[in-house]
């Protein structure tokens, strides 16, 4: 297990494996936006650690224009230690929907969120 030495003496290892989950509303693009590996290397950018039942109010593009989906993520599990990088597995689940805007849904061809 890997581990990092913090200014306040103690040890915080590093968390093998997080999950998190994601609103079932995030459309039918969205779940492809948060697993991408380049939204992984976001996630272990902006948060250094994590714990059960975090909650992470992120934000993914919905492909163009520079149009952006919030998409809040609650921290599930965590395996190993609380400190997140690159070499942690990051893994998802969906949970009950909880009224996210999709952003510009044209783009991603889901007319009934223009309805809402």
């Amino acid at each position: 297990m890997s581990s990092q030495d913090r200014a306040d003496g103690t040890t915080e290892h590093l968390a093998t494996r997080v999950v998190l989950s994601f609103p079932a509303d995030i459309g039918e693009h969205g779940p492809s936006r948060i697993r991408s590996d380049y939204y992984r290397k976001y996630l272990t950018k902006v948060h250094d650690a994590a714990a059960e039942g975090d909650e992470w109010d992120e934000f993914t593009d919905v492909g163009c224009c520079g149009s952006r989906m919030d998409v809040p993520l609650v921290v599930e599990a965590v395996e190993g230690g609380s400190r997140i990088d690159l070499d942690t597995e990051i893994e998802y689940t969906e949970r009950e929907a909880c009224g996210v805007n999709q952003g510009w849904s044209v783009q991603h061809d889901e007319p009934e969120a223009l309805d809402d």
